[in-house]
């Protein structure tokens, strides 16, 4: 039986930051990559976004012109009749919403062949539910990429409650083939990056709210005092306002402690549709940029 790192192509659903980076790695990797997503603009931007990002490389010395190349003639992209039925794994990668996350997970189910892995990038919501519309559940786990994929090293792996030992060995076995280091994590809401990381962010928003220090000093505490490398506003800020709501509304209910309550400030600047880097402006404005 073909494993999950042998040479057959992969998919991955979803061209926006998450989608592209991966699509990126598992390229750069020498796999054949169908990159989908039904918005052709935004097809088109992820597209154009792993060009930059291999061009930086090429910048930096650590690819020359004909690796960058290479890796782009691997990946081909499409809004819609992507061969699926010759992939080995398909990695959902589209945004943080379980009705979106369902649907697709559904149509990939129907088109991969039966040995293949249905993979998520979810970073906080249930494998088990996401694995029950589907006929494979055996075969559904989560491979929670850190952002920027191409950059960061970690992989979650998330063991669904039905999730076999064959997965995950070849999803972990996958991962490394990736140059990543997979850690196994059993599927509780937020998994660990987003338990831990989600709370901390939400907590420097309440000291916001609550004028305990400014946005810069907020930061420059977390950065000089904790040796973060960001603050935690300027992160929320790169993470994306409403993909932090969405998070933590998933500790919240999966949970159901206050701790784990949305603070005001952060539900009051989504709908006000400042989401950060994203939108220009967040906690920052990022306009000139």
């Amino acid at each position: 039986m073909p494993t999950a790192t042998a040479t057959r192509p992969v998919a991955v659903i979803g061209a926006g930051t998450m989608g592209s980076g991966i699509a990126q790695v598992f390229a750069a990797a020498g796999r054949q990559v169908y990159l989908g997503d039904r918005d052709e603009p935004s097809l088109k931007r992820g597209l154009a976004s792993i060009a930059k990002s291999l061009d930086r490389l090429i910048k930096k010395g650590t690819l020359d012109a004909a690796a960058r190349d290479q890796v782009l003639a691997r990946i081909r992209g499409a809004t819609a009749g992507l061969p699926l039925s010759e992939c080995a794994i398909a990695v959902e990668a589209v945004p943080e919403r379980l009705d979106l996350k369902k649907v697709v997970l559904r149509e990939l189910d129907n088109a991969l062949p039966p040995d293949a892995i249905l993979a998520t990038n979810t970073s906080s919501i249930s494998i088990t539910e996401l694995a029950a519309v589907t006929g494979r559940a055996a075969r559904v786990i989560g491979m929670h990429f850190m952002n920027p994929v191409p950059v960061m090293p970690l992989v979650e792996v998330v063991r669904g409650l039905e999730t076999s030992e064959e997965t995950v060995t070849r999803t972990m076995e996958l991962a490394r083939d990736l140059g990543k280091t997979p850690v196994l994590v059993e599927d509780r809401p937020g998994f660990v990056s987003n338990r831990v990381l989600l709370p901390m962010i939400n907590e420097a928003i309440f000291a916001l709210q609550e004028g305990v220090a400014t946005r810069e000093g907020i930061d420059t505490v977390m950065k000089l005092g904790m040796n973060h490398p960001l603050g935690p506003l300027a992160l929320a800020d790169l993470i994306g306002l409403d993909v932090c709501l969405d998070i933590m509304e998933v500790l919240h209910r999966g949970f159901g402690d206050d701790k784990y309550r949305p603070c005001p400030l952060l539900r009051q600047m989504v709908a006000a549709g400042r989401l950060g880097r994203k939108s220009g402006r967040g906690f920052y404005d990022y306009s000139d940029s």
